[in-house]
């Protein structure tokens, strides 16, 4: 899993695998509405979407959801 950010810290994940993507919020139980798939090993707050085919993005979602994790402070970042 690759992880991203905006600014310090990391806000989000994502990872290709044989038969889903998996996009993960650090932050996910902050988003609204917050995303449906509660990841193991990576933190109480995190949350996101496995995506088995390209029928199953809804890109509006995927990016209100992106927005909204790029506007808080990641996680892991210099403290200011």
């Amino acid at each position: 899993m690759a992880y991203y950010g905006v600014g310090d810290g990391w806000n989000f994940s994502c990872g290709g695998f044989a038969t889903h993507v998996k996009l993960m919020f650090i932050n996910g139980a902050t988003l609204d509405p917050v995303p449906p798939v509660t990841p193991v090993g990576m933190g109480k707050a995190a949350r996101g979407v496995e995506i088995e085919s390209l029928d199953g993005i809804d890109e509006h979602q995927i990016t209100a959801w992106m927005a909204q994790a790029a506007s808080v402070p990641g996680v892991g970042g210099k403290k200011h």
